[in-house]
């Protein structure tokens, strides 16, 4: 093989070549319908044996002969899809380029769960592969629901340039011997746009889909479907016409039997089945190289099952969503409905792998011997089993000490059958030892809730021989699950820190489950001032109010009145949380020069002392009498009659819903007041069972590892998982619940690593971000649990990056199905919100406000929830400017409004005529309506009905989540990120500045001449009857002068038909110019010319 590399740009006669010393990169074609394999090659290859100085006799070896290896598609930097080849260059002409070498293979895996059709609970099933006019059929697998066929079939490829348009259809049929037909099973589509090349390739399980509307499927299909051009590989029989009615089964013997099909067996496979028809796969295929693999890791990815939807997915599928089948605490989920046995019992915790634990609660101690010379003691216990060891903190000179303390072993990982809690005392050099207690593990009891908790009891010490010693130890020791109540509290032999064991870092490893705040507006209306003194009585004040919450500061605006009682009527709004700790300021400010401002006077008015409503009721106004600010003397105060005075209306707005998170992910929408709350409609569960595959964050001796934990957010509750230290693949088991109280609203749950415990990292000790998961409630079935693995997706300054995935239940169960369906015509947000709204910067000011209230108060939790978290998971920055989400939200208009480009492309095409038939239907359908109008509603109404019932067969089985080609994350500039995720304000250099605001300028200047053009529109249509053209509005009045007149002698149905004939006339009638009234609308004057 010689070292060259060779790349073909817009067509083959354009080569560049450079040498290299790695192996051939290939060559690409970008032109968007390249000729692969076609008669062209021969053209093709002469140039570039001419390139090569080897036509004939070649200056460094033999002749190259170019071999096709692979192709694609892919988009170039503009966003063009287009189509590439990789080749290769040969020293012997092995692999020929023609036709027949591509090929596309089909291993046909495996069924799970088909419908039963043989009237006897089973079914004969077998599978026909359909591609470009060429069918191949499987052998038959008798009386089984869930075949396994591990046969491989090859289809030619005749034509691979318009490969991307043709369609892989398998269908399985249940074989019925004594009528020699078939029923069908079900069948997969999928797009020729997904094939890849063979190292490319693993085995997806398609879910079955429906032939008719009436048709009844259930089940999946794995196939793994890859392009290959091994010259070796022959593609196989087709099925005769003869064989149409008659289908072989599979045979019985293990003597060779004929059949008129040849298949390939799988080519890991190793297991001897009983089809014998089968020609064997040569050895070498194997071992075939291709480009693409070259350009990966010499180890090839392991196979793996990947659930997804027949119809080609934009989302790679790395990053789409994965359904599972596991055996949670009720059972089986299978399908999203849990399947039970006789001996499951089913609890509170079913949405999570059923995990033991022993359980070990050390409560106290007493008349414990004293170990030190001084006679006292500093007493500790330790509870070991294995290699597991739990530690209480000491308590000093203590003989009666009280810990109450609980430990937790997970079981499955205990390697010892013998429990150890022993008593010891602490000490500068050498811990004594004091007394132990031992249990057999086979003795310990069960305990399931909702038994009460397990008494303690006191057990005598025992010194090393064995021998009973003075004190004794309050001790309870039992296996439970989960769902016990000191699961939470409880010190995790899963989740110990190995770097610190102290009883604070314990506390920052446990599952807590957490309250946010209630929150308030605070509306004040400051209204006017009367008698204020300034310093200098000779002028009058520019005064101005500043009211003070906390760290949240607003202020009036100055107002330069002619006398000592400025008026303001401005209301100012903040954000207050129960309990009112905080008071209200105000201050009176006197601008006496600018940077130089006095002080008149201060109001200080108590948040607890304010007057709470829930509506839009006027509240009462009250004068406050300001202090002043220094000390003066008391009786000088006494002699003035006269202060100066402030008037202000204060209130708690409890009829507003604090928005505390983005609003495109709100997870309440609740008003403050609690008398205005209604009832709930459901109840909403999530398991968090686990996490695959998780991005090492950290290093710890010398290799990469991470301390993560789950945090959940919906409504007031947020969850907290407890933190599983050391472990790349987590598993967490932990149930919780919520109150729904409208379906339009998001559960969030994020991945974070725990950086608190050891050494602080370079990013300080804030908790690392892994990923978050969002779900909308209102997208779920109710009493189907969701059991998906969902990638954890997160945008790097290098882009999109997958940081593992995350296993997760969920369950949404209605308790009323009126008020649910209620809730769909009210309001989305509380009846304030429309009645006096906020303006956006307003909204903006108040969320930044209330996230930083919730922070706050959540890290002052134990333990705490870090404002780095509750910030992330309450996407503070989603209003921040980038580039990419701007261009997301651009292609998501467009796709909204493409359905009406397709429909304005379908009527042009009715009006020119390009199908005669339907555009005759078109003409009678139209006159129908016209005649009967009142047919037009209803048969909108009936097609929106059909289309809705239609796409029911199509509605989604699994809940949406994040899409990294809908969010421009695939194909955006390094410099749009960097531009992201730089600071507010920026640290850039000017010169990267300058250039991001020119291009700002750039994308502004676009959305000015749109914005621009359509108020150029709408001017015209004033300038109709403004007579500012005159001659044009004479002609427009004098037009709707005899229109008037015609349409009242004419009726509306004839002017209807008339005009929509008009519209629909041949294209022999029309002219390519524009017609009269466009060429009159674009005559009229626009107001542009007044513009400087």
């Amino acid at each position: 093989m010689a070292d060259w590399s060779i790349l073909s740009i817009i067509n083959p006669k354009i080569l560049m070549m450079e040498k290299i010393t790695d192996k051939i990169n290939g060559i690409w074609f970008m032109d968007p319908n390249p000729p692969l394999v076609t008669s062209s090659v021969t053209l093709f290859y002469t140039k570039l044996s001419s390139k090569l100085g080897c036509t004939d006799t070649p200056k460094n070896g033999p002749v190259q002969y170019p071999v096709l290896r692979g192709y694609g598609y892919a988009s170039d930097t503009r966003g063009i899809r287009v189509q590439y080849a990789i080749w290769i260059l040969s020293t012997t002409p092995k692999y020929t380029m023609t036709v027949g070498n591509l090929k596309l293979g089909v291993d046909v895996i495996s069924a799970h769960n088909l419908l039963p059709k043989d009237g006897q609970g089973s079914s004969s099933a077998c599978v026909e592969l359909h591609f470009d006019s060429q069918r191949y059929r499987s052998t038959i697998k008798e009386k089984d629901l869930n075949p396994v066929w591990n046969e491989s079939f090859y289809f030619n490829i005749s034509e691979p340039s318009i490969l991307h348009n043709l369609t892989l259809d398998a269908y399985i049929y249940n074989n019925i011997k004594a009528t020699q037909s078939k029923s069908f099973l079900g069948k997969v589509s999928i797009s020729g746009t997904s094939f890849v090349p063979y190292p490319d390739a693993v085995i997806l399980h398609y879910p079955l889909e429906k032939r008719g509307i009436f048709s009844r499927v259930r089940g999946e299909l794995g196939l793994k479907v890859y392009i290959t051009d091994d010259p070796s590989i022959k593609s196989s029989t087709p099925v005769s016409s003869a064989m149409e009615n008659q289908v072989h089964s599979e045979p019985v013997h293990k003597e060779p039997v004929r059949h008129t099909f040849h298949t390939l067996p799988k080519r890991d496979n190793t297991e001897q089945h009983n089809h014998t028809s089968a020609i064997h796969e040569p050895s070498h295929h194997h071992e075939t190289k291709y480009m693409v693999d070259e350009m990966k890791a010499p180890e090839p990815m392991p196979q793996k099952l990947v659930h997804m939807h027949s119809v080609t997915s934009a989302q790679p599928v790395d990053y789409a969503l994965k359904e599972t089948s596991p055996f949670l605490g009720g059972g089986r989920v299978v399908g999203g409905r849990v399947i039970r046995t006789d001996r499951i019992t089913t609890g509170t915790y079913d949405l999570v792998e059923k995990m033991h634990f022993l359980f070990v609660r050390v409560v106290k101690a007493r008349d414990l011997p004293a170990m030190d010379i001084t006679g006292s003691l500093d007493p500790y216990v330790e509870v070991k089993i294995g290699n597991y060891k739990g530690v209480t903190k000491h308590i000093e000179k203590q003989e009666n000490p009280f810990w109450n303390v609980v430990f937790a072993f997970s079981k499955e990982r205990m390697q010892a059958s013998v429990l150890e809690v022993v008593v010891k005392d602490k000490d500068l050099v050498k811990d004594d030892y004091v007394g132990f207690v031992r249990f057999d593990l086979n003795e310990v009891p069960m305990r399931v809730p909702p038994d009460s908790p397990l008494a303690p009891e006191w057990y005598r010490l025992e010194d090393r021989k064995g021998m009973k010693i003075k004190g004794e130890l309050m001790l309870a020791v039992w296996i439970g699950t989960q769902a016990d109540e000191a699961f939470s509290d409880a010190w995790h032999s899963d989740a110990a820190s190995p770097i610190d064991s102290s009883a604070a870092a314990s506390a920052l490893i446990r599952s807590k489950v957490y309250h946010a705040p209630r929150l308030w507006y605070v509306r004040v209306n400051v209204v006017e001032a009367q008698d204020l003194i300034p310093t200098e009585k000779t002028r009058f004040p520019d005064a101005y109010v500043k009211a003070q919450i906390g760290n949240q500061v607003m202020r009036t605006k100055p107002v330069q009145s002619r006398n000592f009682n400025p008026l303001w009527n401005e209301d100012l709004f903040f954000v207050a949380a129960e309990p009112f700790d905080d008071h209200l300021v105000l201050t009176v400010e006197d601008r006496v020069a600018p940077g130089k401002d006095e002080i008149i006077g201060r109001v200080i008015i108590p948040l607890s002392m304010v007057e709470k409503r829930a509506d839009d009721r006027i509240f009462h106004s009250r004068w406050f009498n300001l202090e002043k600010p220094v000390v003066v003397d008391v009786d000088q105060l006494k002699k003035d009659k006269f202060s100066s005075r402030l008037h202000l209306r204060v209130c708690l707005d409890g009829g507003y819903h604090v928005l505390d998170e983005s609003t495109h992910y709100s997870s309440d929408l609740r008003p403050t007041a609690k008398q205005l709350w209604r009832p709930p409609i459901g109840i909403l569960e999530l398991g968090i069972l686990n996490a695959t595959g998780l991005h090492p964050m950290k290093t710890r001796d010398g290799r990469g590892t991470s301390d993560t934990y789950c945090v959940a957010k919906y409504g007031h509750k947020w969850i907290r998982t407890r933190t599983i230290v050391d472990n790349l693949f987590p598993k967490y088991n932990e149930q919780y619940t919520w109150e729904v109280f409208d379906p339009a609203t998001v559960l969030t749950v994020g991945v974070l690593d725990n950086s608190q415990l050891g050494e602080k990292g370079s990013n300080g000790n804030k908790d690392l971000k892994i990923g978050k998961v969002r779900i909308r409630i209102s997208t779920l079935e109710t009493g189907r649990i969701y059991t998906h693995s969902y990638p954890l997706l997160v945008l790097h300054p290098t882009g999109v990056k997958k940081m593992g995935e995350l296993h997760l239940a969920i369950r949404f169960s209605c308790t009323s199905y009126a008020n649910m369906l209620y809730i769909y015509s009210k309001p989305l947000l509380p009846k304030m919100h429309y009645v006096r709204p906020f303006t956006v910067m307003q909204l903006d000011m108040l969320r930044h406000q209330a996230v930083n209230i919730v922070a706050t108060r959540l890290g002052r939790a134990e333990p705490p929830l870090r404002k780095e978290v509750v910030e992330y998971m309450s996407d503070v920055d989603s209003h921040l400017w980038s580039m990419r989400r701007s261009k997301a939200n651009f292609f998501r208009l467009m796709s909204i409004f493409s359905g009406l480009f397709a429909v304005g492309k379908w009527s042009t095409d009715i009006c020119m005529w390009k199908n005669p038939v339907t555009t005759v239907l078109v003409h009678i359908l139209y006159l129908m309506l016209v005649s009967f109008p009142e047919l037009i509603l209803p048969t909108v109404f009936l097609y929106m009905f059909l289309i809705g019932i239609w796409n029911f067969r199509y509605r989604p089985r699994y809940p949406p989540h994040m899409n990294t080609k809908l969010s421009q994350a695939e194909s955006v500039h390094p410099d749009e990120l960097d531009e992201e995720f730089d600071t507010f304000p920026t640290s850039r250099n000017p010169d990267l500045i300058r250039m991001r605001y020119d291009r700002l300028r750039s994308v502004a200047g676009r959305i000015q001449t749109v914005v621009g053009d359509v108020a150029t529109q709408g001017e015209r249509f004033q300038s109709l009857l403004s007579w500012r053209d005159p001659r044009a509005t004479a002609i427009f009045v004098t037009f709707c002068l005899l229109a008037a007149l015609v349409l009242y002698v004419t009726p509306f149905q004839v002017i209807a038909a008339l005009a929509g004939i008009y519209m629909l006339r041949h294209p022999r009638f029309r002219y390519r110019v524009p017609s009269v009234p466009v060429n009159f609308f674009r005559r009229l004057p626009a107001r542009t010319d007044s513009l400087l």
